[in-house]
């Protein structure tokens, strides 16, 4: 195939469906995921003979959307439940890499960084190429600072230094503790736990279940279900009297219907999800009315390595090195892309590259901008190399030396003059030279990271049908949402959107009238 072809093949993803979505695929999709055509419902579902639990609200998903969705609901006097098919909460929240991106906030303030709400919602809009729900998009920029306030004087949570995610204009990534979502995960299960809000976990959605004026009342479930075994777990229903919030995340993990969005991403890309980013509840939500939306945009992490599982060290080596390092193709020793590009660019930079790159820093760069216990967790694995020489460096990846080294020089000149000539790269006012030993790299090669799209919500974050309507008795919040990033997702905004929102939900959810 020539390069011309791939290339064209690559950008045509631009193309997205603009008449079929998830719905029109559930049929060919739902026998892999354990939900039989036979589940597909119209309005006036035959009700259980009896309902094994009763609540107002029910959340489904234990990740930062669907925790602070029952957070709110429960402070706002609904009885709450959340549901959860992992043996293990925090869904991928709790592997996220913990930085939360948000606009005017006093961190930045402190570092005399200059940022607003209008820039955030620019710089999203931007990325997403325009296909953003301008409405929902601007509630997640302008009520990210306010979010991220409620995460430390509510629960505690500390952000302990401020970065940059490529596509952004501005460092406005709020790092937590260790680098990771878990601090936040873990700081609102001690909220649920306080609140008295249980979590079921091994209980998976079978099929949302809907009245006679096709308001959704309830959920029929599998208890004691033991993923990936879909015979697995005893029928269960559960009542909610007031409304159900969808936070079940996204579906990068599942095959079958990401390629049915877009062929590129077959088994040869691995995936930073957790193994239930598998997409069920989701479908379930739109074989009960629900609408999707722009399902074929899919990210992928270009800050990814071949070399480690999943998400992994390097993501975290990787991101606070753009602007600060280079980022190279071994094939020729030089760069290709420019390194603060947000991710699609990058991604389909290095596919269409054909090979892995490399990201490399020196012990400055390093030092001042990687947490170090990545830098030692990725070194332990291989994953992240250490070099005493740029000649080293070039010969482990066998990278073509003289070219290398005239790049790094050309590089460093750009860095003192804060001005990148050949792509445009944005360069920090504290950057310096690539020049102090030790060096540190890491091979990059994307992985299936984001899916933008998903079910239509509105501000209120309740679920859209497909006559255009409220799906009654029903909200969601999150990756399982869709329209909020249009193309691309900025790097820290998923955790805005997942607070934001999974907060909106819980209110609006507990706000609801009961049905009976």
């Amino acid at each position: 195939m020539k390069k011309d072809d791939t290339k064209e093949k690559t950008l045509s993803r631009r193309n997205f469906l603009k008449t079929t979505g998830a719905a029109a695929v559930a049929a060919m999709a739902v026998g892999n995921l354990g939900m039989p055509a036979k589940y597909a419902q119209a309005a006036g579902d035959a009700l259980p003979k009896k309902w094994d639990e009763t609540y107002d609200v029910v959340v489904i998903g234990s990740g930062f959307a669907g925790l602070a969705a029952a957070i709110e609901a429960k402070n706002a006097g609904a009885s709450v439940a959340i549901i959860e098919k992992m043996p293990t909460h925090g869904g991928n929240s709790i592997i996220n890499g913990g930085d939360f991106c948000a606009p005017g906030t006093k961190l930045q303030q402190e570092n005399g960084i200059p940022d607003s709400p209008e820039l955030m919602l620019k710089d999203m809009l931007r990325a997403g190429l325009y296909l953003n729900h301008p409405e929902n998009a601007k509630i997640v920029a302008y009520g990210a600072k306010d979010a991220l306030e409620w995460t430390e004087s509510y629960l505690g949570v500390k952000y302990v230094k401020i970065g940059f995610h490529g596509g952004h204009s501005v460092k406005r990534a709020h790092g937590m503790l260790n680098q990771t979502g878990a601090e936040l995960v873990n700081k609102e299960l001690a909220k649920v736990k306080e609140l008295g809000i249980k979590i079921q976990l091994r209980t998976k959605l079978v099929k949302f279940i809907s009245n006679k004026d096709g308001r959704i009342i309830g959920i029929e479930v599998r208890k004691d279900y033991k993923f990936p075994d879909e015979k697995s777990g005893k029928t269960a229903f559960l009542k909610a009297k007031r409304a159900i919030v969808l936070g079940s995340g996204g579906f990068s993990q599942d095959i079958k219907l990401r390629q049915i969005q877009d062929p590129r991403l077959t088994d040869k890309f691995g995936s930073t999800n957790q193994p239930g980013a598998t997409g069920e509840a989701l479908l379930a939500a739109c074989i009960a009315g629900a609408m999707d939306v722009q399902m074929d945009w899919i990210q992928l992490g270009p800050w990814t390595s071949p070399d480690e599982k999943g998400f992994g060290f390097v993501p975290l080596f990787c991101e606070p090195l753009v602007g600060n390092g280079l980022m190279i193709n071994p094939k020729t020793g030089k760069r290709f892309f420019k390194e603060t590009g947000n991710r699609k660019e990058r991604a389909d930079a290095i596919i269409l590259m054909g090979n892995p790159a490399i990201i490399m820093g020196d012990s400055y760069a390093v030092n001042k901008n990687v947490v170090p216990h990545a830098v030692q967790k990725g070194m332990e694995i291989g994953a992240i190399k250490k070099f005493d020489t740029l000649e080293d460096l070039a010969k482990n990846y066998d990278i073509p030396l003289d070219v290398f080294l005239k790049e790094i020089a050309r590089w460093n000149s750009f860095v003192e003059k804060k001005k990148d000539d050949d792509f445009d790269c944005m360069i920090f006012k504290d950057t310096r030279p690539t020049a102090t030993a030790p060096f540190y790299a890491a091979r990059l090669w994307p992985k299936v990271h984001h899916t933008m799209g998903g079910l239509v919500i509105d501000k209120n974050a309740q679920v859209m049908g497909f006559d255009f309507k409220p799906v009654k008795g029903l909200f969601a919040a999150g990756e399982v949402s869709g329209g909020v990033h249009g193309a691309v997702r900025l790097g820290g905004v998923a955790i805005a959107d997942c607070l934001v929102f999974g907060r909106v939900a819980g209110k609006s959810a507990a706000a609801e009238k009961p049905w009976g």
